[in-house]
């Protein structure tokens, strides 16, 4: 269970440390580095963190066997489901179905010089890799099964009930500021883990989701998106 859930908790806890810097800043006004500065920064060392600790339980995700070997067919669907999330998500910005009000985003090129290619590097490799892998694990791997099962492992992946099946939608969305488009990619998800049983099959069609995202915001510097 430890697996699963340690590096979603790491993530969150980043997310909230984020979170932390803005509502600090006006009052504290930060005399050594900025509050933006501060928030650039964290979300490599969140990368880093995060793939640590995928690298440390790997051994204990059985639902990740490597090399994939999925057939052709599952790869055409993962492809096709990626994209389909990709090109759906940036229609779907309307404010009624938004947590919130409106971000500015994360602009890697508000730091420095060479400091915002990097920056960018870790957002889009982060984004299309840590990102996919750590939830996947947490809410279609475990939550969808735990909430079957307490003996979560027993159950094989991609079993579907519709209580589990619409819960881990409407976490998954309420996970999201864009509440709606994250049910929207949840129920996508869901229904290739559904159709495949592959739990890589989810995994890649996110990292495809978020891969493309990404090109989509450093080609229309629309950072809103990240």
């Amino acid at each position: 269970m430890a697996a699963r859930i340690v590096p979603f908790g790491l993530y969150a806890v980043f997310l909230l440390m984020t979170q932390m810097v803005g509502w600090l800043e006006p009052s504290t006004g930060w005399p050594l580095l900025s509050g933006d500065t501060i928030r650039l920064w964290l979300y490599p060392i969140k990368t880093l963190v995060v793939a640590a600790a995928l690298a440390w339980f790997w051994s204990q995700y059985d639902e990740l066997q490597w090399p994939p070997n999925l057939p052709v067919r599952h790869l055409i669907l993962t492809t096709m489901a990626g994209i389909l999330v990709y090109l759906a998500w940036v229609r779907m910005d309307w404010s009624w179905a938004m947590q919130g009000a409106p971000s500015s985003g994360y602009n890697p090129f508000a730091a420095d010089g060479a400091s915002g290619y990097l920056l960018a590097a870790f957002r889009l490799c982060g984004a299309a890799i840590v990102v996919p892998i750590m939830e996947e694990l947490f809410w279609r791997s475990f939550v969808s099964r735990y909430l079957i099962s307490a003996r979560f492992e027993t159950i094989p992946i991609g079993t579907f009930t519709p209580f589990s099946f619409l819960a881990v939608i409407a976490l998954f969305g309420v996970e999201h500021d864009l509440w709606l488009a994250g049910m929207m990619a949840g129920t996508v998800y869901g229904l290739l883990l559904v159709q495949t049983k592959n739990l890589w099959t989810c995994i890649g069609a996110h990292a495809i989701t978020n891969f493309a995202l990404g090109i989509h915001v450093l080609v229309t510097k629309e950072w809103s998106w990240w």
